[in-house]
């Protein structure tokens, strides 16, 4: 079995909601171990450091510094992920952070170009994408179980977070709505699916001006709503495969499916990617029905953090990580290339691209 590696030392930028499926994996990981989480609220670090066995730390500042520090995972807000990977960056620390990369184009590049120069690792979020869900249907794919991939469809409807989230607002500031929030999951998917993009077509509309709070000791207090909030669009891949977009706030019910990738011989349907798992069903030509697929690939039972796991694992064995920043950075291009291309009324090419991920066995 050889030796145990040495865990990547971890310190934990932010608290919030979502820290709490990362603290199941790190606690459960044995590549990683978390030795010190800081958030702007003391008493969500403390909390999350005290069931976790790290120490509570006063600010970035004091995180960054710590020797027993080796990676930040910045789960901060999407308006501050850039600020926090460069300077993590600058302190020598590899990064992980949530999605998406950063808020801007200029703000993402920046973020590679510095890991570049220091000689670090930066891995973003979704890790959702090595699952058995987005994996079993990549599997397919490639074994040629629908022949030559044609096109694909991706829905996420929802009425807005701010039917269940307590602090809703940074949903719908810039760096928010559903395609910056939502979109890296299924777009990162695509990409796994079917490679990279490169034209965008789209519209978008954001029909309401205030947002009003529905639960949580904030309840009825109303906010501005500042982004597109109903987002939609055609991805041209690299490879000719045509996808259908759909992301909205805006939408109460819908029996639309997740996503689903249509090619000449016959059609995938694939679960949430939201999700790590779920059911992955074939339809073959000349079939009367779907037949669902045995799990084939992927991290299964995997919850949020094992892209950072992979991460550390990777950097021991020297190889490319999964969830990589240029996979990150592909994904916001094409996202703000979207949105460029809806106010535009017209098709834009997508100024990056990426490798398409390795898959996982």
């Amino acid at each position: 079995m050889g030796e145990p590696m040495t865990p990547l030392r971890i310190g934990m930028a932010g608290a919030g909601r979502i820290s709490g499926q990362y603290l199941s994996t790190l606690a459960t990981t044995e590549a990683l171990r978390l030795t010190a989480v800081t958030d702007l609220d003391t008493a969500r670090a403390e909390e999350a450091a005290a069931a976790s066995g790290a120490l509570a730390v006063g600010g970035l500042a004091d995180l960054l510094a710590r020797d027993d520090v080796d990676a930040v995972l910045n789960l901060t807000i999407p308006a501050v992920h850039a600020d926090v990977a460069l300077a993590a960056i600058a302190a020598g620390k590899h990064v992980y952070g949530e999605k998406p990369l950063a808020t801007t184009r200029e703000e993402a590049a920046a973020v590679l170009a510095a890991a570049r120069g220091a000689g670090v690792r930066v891995g973003c979020a979704p890790d959702t994408v090595l699952g058995t869900g987005v994996q079993t249907g990549r599997k397919a794919v490639d074994d040629g179980l629908i022949g030559t991939p044609v096109a694909a469809t991706a829905f996420m409807t929802s009425p807005g977070h701010e039917a269940w989230h307590p602090d809703p607002e940074f949903y719908y500031r810039p760096g928010g709505g559903p395609l910056l929030d939502m979109g890296p999951y299924y777009l990162s998917a695509l990409i796994h699916l079917l490679g990279p993009v490169a034209a965008v077509t789209g519209a978008a509309s954001a029909p309401r001006a205030e947002r009003e709070i529905a639960s949580g000791p904030r309840a009825g207090q109303r906010f501005a709503v500042e982004v597109d909030t109903h987002v939609t669009g055609i991805l041209h891949h690299a490879n000719g495969a045509l996808s259908t977009l759909l992301m909205s706030f805006d939408i109460h019910g819908a029996d639309l499916p997740r996503i689903e990738v249509h090619g000449t011989e016959g059609s995938l349907s694939l679960p949430d990617p939201n999700n790590f798992d779920g059911p992955v069903r074939l339809w073959r030509a000349g079939a009367d029905s779907w037949r669902p697929l045995p799990v084939s690939a992927g991290h299964p039972h995997a919850g949020r953090g094992v892209g950072l796991a992979d991460l550390a694992v990777a950097l021991a064995a020297g190889r490319p990580h999964l969830a990589s920043a240029e996979l990150a950075e592909h994904v916001l291009d094409v996202m703000l290339t979207l949105l460029d291309a809806a106010h535009q009324g017209r098709t834009l090419t997508v100024t990056t691209t990426c490798e398409r991920p390795a898959p996982v066995a």
